[in-house]
């Protein structure tokens, strides 16, 4: 980016021109560090925070010029805009949206705006006026599963999705975690499997996790699943879970996580169920549900799912128990 826009003074969005916004660009670079840190300073912070995490602060940033705003910005004009956009937007994502210009200003040593009573209190008014309940991907629960499963067939596709659905619920892995995974980064048991995920959402700084993946005991059994597709497919190395074109060839490149709740959506479908609501989220939320409705306790269900603590799995758990000992059925 032009060492002119670097300035501590206001940057307007609008003048960042269109060729800074390309995919190498983050919103980090949009407000520089002081001039006396060195460019690998400047290299480490931006990698600070995830991949995933920069799209959504650009993403942020710019939406946030579009209505006129600038960096550094003004406690009023903050606030203002988000008043204007309650009841367009979620309440998630204007946190977000304040989350995103909260860090453009702190990594550039300015003021925080997001900080002002006036902010705060705007942001107590929409969450209190239009509530804050977030939307929650329908879980995919072992009984729809076995459906999902029993309606697949024997080709290439039918057995990578076998393998991506059962390796998704047993694993209770995010989409980016589950698309992410390669052949190197399987370990075999006597028990299993043992998935080495080297990086996720809840392990940025790469310590590494290990996920056991047990043989199963009924008809469908995940490692079985896995096994059958990389045969099949001839994969003895690289990413696990690939495109398959309608000709049943498999190419070599990584299945994309958008495609992870396509699959689930479009099985659901075929095995009968309504697909909507669910989503790349709905096999691990499937399995601590499940998991939940049979008794295991909190904290085996947050081993698997790698949860940060019980309160994260709060939601899955009250699901689950919901008919659990329940008052009115022990009187109905």
């Amino acid at each position: 980016m032009p060492a002119e826009l670097l300035t501590r003074d206001t940057i307007h969005l609008s003048e960042v021109k269109t060729a800074s916004f390309e995919r190498s660009a983050t919103p980090l670079q949009l407000i520089s560090l002081p001039t006396e840190f060195s460019p690998e300073t400047q290299f480490f912070v931006e990698n600070s925070v995830s991949e995933n995490s920069r799209r959504a602060y650009l993403s942020d940033l710019r939406e946030y010029e579009r209505s006129g705003g600038s960096i550094p910005t003004s406690p009023e004009m903050l606030a203002a805009h988000i008043a204007q956009n309650a009841g367009r937007l979620s309440v998630a994502t204007l946190v977000r949206r304040l989350a995103s210009i909260s860090k453009a200003h702190e990594v550039g040593g300015l003021p925080n705006p997001t900080r002002s009573a006036l902010v705060r209190a705007t942001l107590r008014g929409i969450k209190r006026t239009y509530g804050c309940a977030q939307h929650q991907a329908r879980p995919l629960l072992l009984d729809e599963l076995i459906q999902v499963l029993d309606a697949t067939g024997d080709r290439p596709k039918d057995l990578r999705d076998r393998a991506l659905l059962l390796l998704g619920f047993a694993g209770a892995f995010r989409r980016s975690e589950l698309v992410g995974l390669n052949v190197g980064d399987v370990e075999h048991a006597r028990q299993g499997v043992i998935l080495h995920l080297l990086r996720s959402k809840s392990d940025q700084e790469a310590r590494g996790q290990k996920i056991g993946i047990p043989h199963g005991r009924g008809r469908w059994c995940p490692v079985a699943a896995l096994e059958a597709w990389l045969a099949t497919a001839g994969i003895s190395d690289g990413p696990i879970f690939r495109p398959v074109d309608r000709h049943g060839r498999v190419h070599d490149c990584r299945l994309s996580g958008e495609a992870v709740g396509e699959i689930v959506r479009e099985r659901a479908a075929a095995a009968g169920l309504d697909p909507s609501g669910y989503s790349g989220h709905s096999l691990r939320a499937g399995l601590a549900t499940s998991a939940s409705q049979v008794g295991v306790p909190t904290w085996k269900i947050r081993a698997q799912t790698r949860h940060a603590s019980d309160a994260m799995l709060t939601r899955y758990v009250r699901d689950g128990a919901l008919f659990s000992q329940n008052a009115a059925a022990a009187l109905l």
